[in-house]
């Protein structure tokens, strides 16, 4: 005689996680902020007065769900569309049925799941119906709708964030899967509340991931004459490695980068090498983590300690010598540096002002004490008259302005005292000083701005040809 499984009973032939799916609000676990007592969108779905909506949130937090008991609720029709499988020919054909009904006085709720799949011309092609009222539209996606949804419908939809579960409340799931009838009631599953637990970590927050891990569990525990026995052993192999939430084209993708870089500039080490491994472990490649190590040496640290800067691009020239799993300790070395290394954003600060000046001012020629003079005919246009060669002075400075006379007195770089870059501000402090009074010196109060200098004091007739108009030499 063959003996039966649980795969030959058309039970069990479903995921777990589709046979027990909740058909009611207080079988619903989570998201207290929106379905508790009295929160909004409860109101809405048991008012059925439901408007177009869409649910953001990461995977298995209940979106499909929510729009199931919305389903069970509404005395609308309601219709499951699928952006995986549809285009525009079957989103036509359904609005088409949706404005005939609309003419009847039946509304008509469309669920559409994974919406950010649609491209522009399929969300388009809601646009007009969910204007005039033929379908209210519910979509569901795990992207960030502010980039993934056309901005004309999503101004049209309210948008509800669903954040990942609890542990508790998968605690509560799981519990509720092993005592449900469509789960494992008849199978009397034995489990320990630490191995409920165990689970419940391992699923980061997705009802489905602990679901499906729970089921595989059962299936592989041990079978005896009072029902199923889930040991440590057999568990340990469902949760021996985690699938990290991780796209490296989506929201977390950004989400996680935001997080490593925040946490180097807060100077916590733990964090950001927290953050780092969770981008190598979801299939992060090393040389976008080390390509905004490399940025963030000279954003965050910049001056403080230049020497981050030299570090930040060998670890890129380790990991692509190495590349993983070997290159990620080069990495752990640059964030922990990069972290507890002294912070300065005044070179990230000068750069940005400066190119808001580059982009309104107009484009001011270069003085012509700055242009070379290679040639006869722009020595007689006086390309490099005035110039003022540095290293003939003892001091290695001169007055002379390197500015165009609509910025000459605007600053752009204001260095901090955070550790090298004081040194720095000390010596810029220095330099400003030397030029005041060389200016002072050079043209005192008390002398009419019109004055011609004495020959003796121009510096044109001190200086050889060479050194004055710059010739053969390109000063950077």
């Amino acid at each position: 005689m063959e003996q039966l499984t649980l795969f030959d009973d058309r039970r069990y032939t479903a995921p777990l996680a589709s046979r027990v799916r909740p058909d009611s609000l207080e079988a619903f676990a989570g998201q207290e902020h929106l379905l508790g007592k009295g929160r909004m969108l409860r109101q809405l779905i048991e008012k059925d007065q439901i408007s177009s909506m869409i649910f953001w949130g990461p995977p298995g937090v209940g979106k499909t769900t929510l729009a199931s008991i919305i389903a069970g609720s509404t005395k609308a029709d309601f219709i499951n569309f699928s952006a995986v499988t549809s285009g525009i020919k079957e989103i036509k054909n359904v609005m088409n049925q949706a404005e005939n009904s609309r003419r009847l006085g039946i509304r008509t709720v469309l669920f559409v799941d994974e919406i950010h799949r649609f491209n522009k011309a399929q969300q388009d092609a809601f646009l007009p119906f969910v204007e005039k009222g033929s379908i209210i539209l519910i979509g569901a996606t795990t992207e960030n709708p502010s980039f993934e949804v056309n901005a004309a419908l999503l101004s049209r939809c309210r948008v509800f964030v669903l954040k990942a579960l609890e542990e508790k409340d998968i605690i509560r799931l799981l519990k509720s899967a092993l005592e449900n009838p469509a789960g494992f009631k008849e199978q009397h599953v034995k489990i320990s509340e630490k191995q409920l637990g165990a689970i419940a970590a391992f699923s980061s927050g997705d009802a489905r991931t602990a679901l499906n891990t729970l089921e595989t569990a059962v299936l592989n525990g041990e079978i005896s004459a009072e029902g199923i026995t889930v040991t440590d052993e057999g568990l340990m192999q469902c949760i021996s490695r985690k699938s990290l939430l991780y796209d490296k084209n989506g929201e977390e993708h950004y989400n996680l980068i935001s997080a490593l870089h925040k946490s180097m500039r807060n100077s916590d080490p733990d964090a950001a090498i927290y953050w780092m491994c969770r981008m190598l472990e979801g299939g992060e490649n090393p040389l976008y983590i080390a390509r905004r190590l490399i940025r963030f040496a000279s954003e965050d640290v910049g001056m403080a300690d230049s020497r981050a800067l030299q570090v930040a691009v060998a670890a890129y020239q380790a990991c692509h010598f190495l590349g993983m799993p070997e290159c990620d300790v080069h990495l752990t070395h640059a964030v922990a540096y990069l972290s507890m290394a002294p912070k300065s954003n005044s070179l990230y600060m000068a750069c940005e002002a400066c190119k808001e000046d580059v982009k309104r001012q107009r484009a001011e020629p270069v003085p012509l004490n700055l242009r070379n003079a290679p040639t006869k005919l722009m020595k007689e246009l006086n390309y490099g008259k005035g110039y003022e060669y540095a290293h003939d002075t003892e001091e290695k400075l001169t007055h002379m302005q390197c500015m165009p006379d609509s910025l000459k007195d605007r600053k752009y770089y204001h260095p901090t005292v955070s550790g090298e870059e004081e040194a720095v501000k000390r010596r810029l402090e220095e330099i400003e000083r030397f030029r005041k009074l060389s200016h002072q010196e050079t043209f005192p109060e008390e002398e009419s701005s019109e004055k011609v200098l004495p020959e003796e004091k121009s510096s044109e007739k001190t200086l050889p040809e060479e050194k004055r108009t710059g010739e053969k030499r390109t000063e950077v």
